[in-house]
This record gives structure tokens, C-alpha cells and sequence, in this order.
């Protein structure tokens, strides 16, 4: 990479894109804004939504509560059918244009989330009524539907297949709208992760102090299925200037395709396993980008919500506390795109990550006062520098990901070696956590049960002692890649593929002069 690339500063960011990527950079930040916003207000209304109604069944039944484990298994199985929809983008983005495959799925994504909104108006459930809570009382949801709530799993299942698929692409499609130049990738994916991030924040915010509250969070997330409509309309209108599709037979029939598919499935986790596990560039990956996600999931979905409900006693508050954690990767993409000549490798924020996990040890030793949204706000504040660690890293390495694998694309006529790759990493933190969710789960409900409705015994050990081990993990598989052990450092490995950029520079950096040596595909026939 040129010395000139190199130097580029903040104000040349944007200039350093074409007109093109610009135009095609306008129309998905676009679609990720209206994607995130409806996201925040679907998961936020649903986890809050069946915290009270489990806590409600147990209360009108006189049984003992299982609230978080029944939510644990919830979020575990949506985690688990984000594995299988993460899984089939590897196979698809070979055959399909990449803003065909994500615009197709938000729609999906969009019927799914309208199922419980449905189920909910026909068996008796209604908005909230104004001045419930003063003449009823927080606790009473009776203008809740009259369903089983075991049948939200399900329904929350299958969305989970449209949103693992949703939640892969866009850390793929970056490549395909700038190339494979490591710049361009972090400049954009730190752009993304800035929007995606201030929507997020007031999307959670929005959800807690105005939806909820309004609608009840049985009816809050009436506003997503519109959003994902409105975001799949903006997704159609990316072009994709290095994409890579093979032609499918037209031969084939369908149930010869499903079975092709069934065939590229396997071996699209396998490739994946294989790139990451047998290189000593790529191992380290499977700490460093995977974990730390977990921890990062973990944190949002149960800390939050155990926090929220066990400590303040309202569950909407929980969005108020993941408006922190947004407010932080917010920071961190922002630090990212403004600093990104000073740090070379995703090295030193994938550390910063580690470190500031410990911050959560305050938890197991805080009593708040219940019922004061004050709290809320003071739990959020904490979440902010361990969110921001963590998205730094992530924009990094996703940057560091595709830059890195790039090169792999054309030799690859079946499976793409990046979905491969992201898939693999993607769907081992949804293995994990789809495990540990449910079980956590049951033993805070078991603390809550034991010790006379507290809980920070128990997050000592969920948050405290479990975030330590993750952090001790990570900050190890720091120093694995070569040329690792120094504050700031230029690994070895980066050195060799800034080496092979420059080298093929004409590509990526004169595609205005010469479109026509952009779009390569490779035709099976």
C-alpha cells in the first residue's frame, strides 16, 4: 500500500472512496439504520415481554419461577437457529448477489415478527391502556394475549434463522461494495458500525422510555416488520462492483438443489474450521473474535436482564442498559475510523477488550434501590467502556477478515472462503452461548429462589468470575500471531498481505479507469 494511502487524514476519509462505493455505502448504511432500529425495538419487547409474562404465569399459577431459564432457552434457541441461517449464507453468496440474499431474508425476518404481534390482537391482547400501571400496577399484564407463552419460542426460533443470516452478511458484503483493500475495509466498516450504533442506541431507547411504555411490550415492536420492509427496499438498490457468483445449473431441479445444499452446508462449516484452526494467522481468531462476541451477547441479553428485573424490578429497563453498551460501540467504531493509520492490527483494541471486561466485578457487590430508572442509567454508564473495547476490536477484525481472505475468493468455485470463514467463527459463539444461556439461566433463578430474591451472589459467579476466565482467554490469544509481542504491532502476516495489495493495487485502487477489470466471476457449467 502507498505511502499516500497510508497518510490519508480524517477529512480524507470519505474522498478516499470512489462515487460509486459511496453511492452503494449510502443506500446499505441506510438499510442498516432502518434494520437496527426495528431489531432494537423486536428483541427488546420480546425478551422483556416474556420475562413478565413467565414471572406473571408463576404469580397466577403459585409455582415456583422459571422465568430465566424458560428466557435462557428462548434466546439459546434463537442463538441456535442463527447457526443454521449463518451457516447457508457460505453456499448462497456463491450463487446469489449479496443484496438479493440480505434484502430477501429481512423480509422473512419481517413476517416472522409480525406472527407474535397477530397471535397477541387475537386472543385478547391489546395496547397498553393509558394510566395502567397507576391503577393496576407495573406487575399486572392483563391486556397481554391469552397464549400459552412457550409458544413465543418457536416463533422466535425461526426468526432467528432470517437474522443469523441478516447479522453474517453484513460483515460480508463490505468486501463486495469496497474490495479487499484492508483501508477501505476499516474506514468503511467503522462507518457502519457508527450509524448502526447511533441507531442502535436510540433504537434501545426508544423502546424503553417510549414503545414499551405506550404500547406495552406485547404490542412495541409494531413498528420492526415496516422497518424491514423499508430496509430491504434500500438493500435492492446496492450494486456490488466485486461480488463473485457461480451460475447454477439450470438443469437442476429442486430437490437436486436442496440436497446440493444440504452437501454445502457441511462442507461450508468444514472449510471454515479447517482456515481457521490449521493456520497460525487465523487461529487466534476463534478467541479473539468469537468469545469475545459471546461476552459481548452475554452481557446485553442476560447481564442486562437479570440486572433490570432482579436489581430494579422492571424488565423495559434493560433497553435503557443496552443503550449504554450501543452508546459504547458507538465510541469505539468512532475511535476506530478517526485513528485507524495509528493502530495496525486488531491486536491492541482485542486487549483493551479483555481489560475492560473485568469492569463488570461492581455487579455482584451493588444494591441498587428498586423501582428508580435512575439506576438504569447508572448500570448503562458502566457498560460503556466495556462495549466500546469490544466494538474497536470487532471493526478490526472484521476488516482484518475480509482484507485477509480476499485472495481466497477466486479459487473458490463452491463455497466462499470469507462466509466460510465468518460462518464457522459466527456459529461456534452461537454454539456457546446457546449452551450456557439456558443454564445460567436456571441457576439465577435458582439464587433468586434461595436467597430471598437476590441475586449477587450468583452474579459474582455469572458475571464476575465467568468474565474473567474469557478475559484471561483472550488477552493470551493476542500474542499467538507472529510479530504479536509488542503494544502496537505490525504482524508479519500483515506485512506479506499489504505486499500482495500493492501489487495488484490496479484492482482496488483505479477501478474508476478501468470497470470493466472489476467484475470477475468464475462460470460452472
Amino acid at each position: 500500500m502507498s505511502d499516500v494511502n497510508r497518510k490519508l487524514g480524517v477529512r480524507e476519509s470519505w474522498r478516499f472512496f470512489t462515487a460509486e462505493e459511496k453511492r452503494n455505502m449510502a443506500f446499505y448504511i441506510a438499510g442498516i439504520m432502518l434494520y437496527k432500529f426495528g431489531l432494537e425495538a423486536y428483541n427488546g419487547s420480546i425478551i422483556a415481554l416474556a420475562t413478565n409474562r413467565y414471572d406473571y404465569d408463576a404469580k397466577i399459577g403459585g409455582y415456583r419461577p422459571r422465568t430465566f431459564e424458560r428466557v435462557g432457552l428462548l434466546q439459546g434457541l434463537n442463538q441456535a437457529f442463527q447457526c443454521l441461517g449463518s451457516i447457508l449464507i457460505a453456499p448462497l453468496i456463491k450463487r446469489f448477489k449479496t443484496r438479493t440474499v440480505l434484502s430477501i431474508a429481512v423480509i422473512v425476518f419481517a413476517v416472522f415478527a409480525s406472527l407474535l404481534l397477530i397471535i397477541d390482537r387475537a386472543t385478547g391482547g391489546y395496547l397498553k391502556p393509558k394510566g395502567w400501571d397507576s391503577k393496576y400496577g407495573a406487575n399486572n399484564y392483563a391486556y397481554y394475549g391469552d397464549y400459552n407463552t412457550d409458544a413465543m419460542i418457536p416463533i422466535y426460533c425461526l426468526s432467528g434463522i432470517s437474522y443469523g443470516m441478516v447479522e453474517l452478511i453484513r460483515r460480508v458484503i463490505p468486501r463486495d461494495i469496497v474490495g479487499g483493500n484492508m483501508q477501505k475495509l476499516k474506514r468503511m466498516d467503522s462507518l457502519v458500525h457508527i450509524f448502526y450504533e447511533i441507531t442502535g442506541t436510540g433504537g434501545a431507547l426508544a423502546t424503553a422510555l417510549a414503545l414499551i411504555p405506550a404500547c406495552g411490550n406485547n404490542q412495541s415492536f409494531i413498528i420492526t416488520p415496516l422497518l424491514y420492509l423499508c430496509a430491504a427496499s434500500m438493500w435492492f438498490m446496492i450494486r456490488l462492483p466485486h461480488s463473485y457468483q457461480i451460475e447454477v445449473g439450470k438443469e437442476k431441479n429442486y430437490l437436486r438443489q436442496v440436497a446440493d445444499g444440504c452437501v454445502l452446508f457441511v462442507m461450508s462449516a468444514v472449510k471454515g474450521c479447517t482456515i481457521v484452526m490449521t493456520s497460525r494467522r487465523f487461529v487466534w481468531l476463534l478467541p479473539g473474535y468469537t468469545f469475545a462476541l459471546f461476552g459481548h451477547r452475554f452481557l446485553e441479553n442476560n447481564i442486562a436482564s437479570y440486572v433490570a428485573k432482579r436489581y430494579m424490578g422492571n424488565s423495559a429497563w434493560a433497553q435503557i442498559i443496552v443503550a449504554g453498551s450501543n452508546f459504547g460501540e458507538l465510541m469505539g467504531a468512532l475511535f476506530v475510523f478517526l485513528f485507524t493509520n495509528l493502530v495496525h492490527t486488531p491486536i491492541p483494541w482485542l486487549r483493551a477488550d479483555a481489560i475492560l471486561l473485568l469492569i463488570v466485578w461492581y455487579l455482584p457487590f451493588w444494591y441498587p434501590p428498586s423501582g428508580q430508572v435512575s439506576q438504569a442509567w447508572i448500570a448503562a454508564a458502566t457498560f460503556i467502556p466495556i462495549s466500546f473495547g469490544w466494538a474497536a476490536g470487532d471493526v478490526s477484525l472484521a476488516a482484518y477478515i475480509q482484507a485477509s481472505l480476499a485472495r481466497l475468493e477466486a479459487q473458490e468455485n463452491s463455497i466462499s472462503p470469507l462466509g466460510a470463514v465468518m460462518g464457522f467463527l459466527y456459529s461456534s459463539y452461537i454454539i456457546i452461548y446457546a449452551i450456557v444461556s439456558p443454564l445460567v439461566g436456571k441457576y439465577i433463578d435458582k439464587v433468586y429462589e434461595q436467597h430471598d430474591e437476590q441475586i449477587q451472589s450468583g452474579i459474582f459467579y455469572v458475571a464476575g468470575v465467568h468474565f474473567s476466565v474469557l478475559s484471561g482467554i483472550m488477552l493470551l490469544a493476542t500474542f499467538i500471531p507472529r510479530g504479536a509481542f509488542s503494544i502496537n504491532p505490525k504482524l508479519l502476516d500483515d506485512m506479506e498481505l499489504d505486499t500482495d495489495e500493492e501489487s495488484s493495487g490496479a484492482e482496488y485502487y483505479h477501478h474508476d479507469e478501468q470497470p470493466e477489470k472489476l467484475i470477475r466471476h468464475n462460470v460452472v457449467n
